[in-house]
């Protein structure tokens, strides 16, 4: 993932913000008994994933399902693949993993949200064959989408199947710099129940936003294949043990690198402290030799 991507990663300060002041009240809804921890990567195949998969491994997402308990599901965004498919997908995960797919880009970047009604019955139809193990469907909308158009999300708010869990991930600096656009869009997110998307890259610390808009944490972490990745992951546990503590329900945590081959390895670092910190029993990836450690 080179969004965001800088030239020299240690002239970037990467402390967390602090919480939008609207965080706490919406955590204070959640229900802790509901409490649930999914950490994956973008991508399951060998060519990203270099030095991940044993030698020999004939299934690539058979194994990575041994390894994780979910996937940010990228191959959704470029195309609208028949249930058959998505089923086949599901049938090779165990009970307990879950799948996070990226809403279609026929959708999110070429019709930008007009006049969607039809591709969103056509994009969703088959991804409803994932049944229990669809975790969240997320969006993801071009860097120039820009408020002017906030009608367009409210009508595909309005279009979308609500039994259909979504997060929606906002680009375009105006969304949070603007404190009238910015609690608008919140507002909507809240009333329709949709999970807003924070971003951590390098580049574009502005989408850093710490708004939470349902009990749910969504981070999309982006590593710069940095030594800064670990400290910057032990930040996120720190933080992510606050909102806990607070009434967050879920966490959907998904790493990913400039350079992707290195994401298994901050996955492991993340659900060990995780495990340590937050009492979870998620799974530490296998770290094979081939990978070193960052190269660092």
């Amino acid at each position: 993932m080179k969004f965001g991507s800088v030239k020299d990663p240690s002239s970037i300060d990467f402390t967390l913000p602090t919480d939008h002041p609207d965080t706490i009240s919406v955590l204070n809804t959640g229900d802790p008994s509901n409490f649930e921890v999914f950490v994956g990567c973008a991508k399951w195949n060998k060519t990203d994933l270099k030095g991940f998969y044993p030698r020999g491994t004939k299934d690539e997402l058979e194994y990575y399902a041994t390894q994780f308990n979910s996937i940010e599901l990228n191959a959704t965004h470029y195309r609208i693949f028949g249930s058959d498919v998505v089923e086949g997908w599901r049938d090779k995960t165990p009970e307990n993993f879950r799948f996070f797919p990226k809403v279609v880009n026929s959708i999110s970047h070429y019709k930008r949200l007009k006049g969607v009604e039809s591709l969103i019955e056509e994009y969703t139809m088959p991804i409803r064959s994932f049944n229990e193990k669809l975790g969240m469907i997320f969006l993801q909308l071009r860097d120039d989408f820009k408020p002017k158009d906030m009608d367009r999300i409210r009508d595909f708010l309005e279009a979308w199947p609500k039994e259909l869990p979504l997060a929606i991930e906002l680009r375009h600096t105006d969304w949070f710099n603007n404190e009238a656009v910015s609690g608008q869009i919140y507002q909507l997110f809240e009333e329709y129940n949709v999970a807003n998307i924070i971003t951590d890259t390098a580049g574009r610390r502005d989408l850093l936003h710490m708004r939470l808009t349902t009990p749910v944490a969504f981070i999309r972490y982006v590593g710069a294949n940095h030594e800064s990745d670990y400290q910057r992951l032990n930040d996120w546990v720190t933080r992510l043990k606050e909102w806990k503590q607070a009434g967050l329900e879920k966490i959907y945590f998904f790493v990913h690198q400039n350079i992707e081959k290195e994401s298994p390895l901050l996955s492991a670092h993340f659900n060990k402290l995780m495990n340590e910190e937050l009492g979870t029993d998620l799974k530490i990836p296998n770290e094979n030799t081939t990978q070193g450690n960052l190269g660092l």
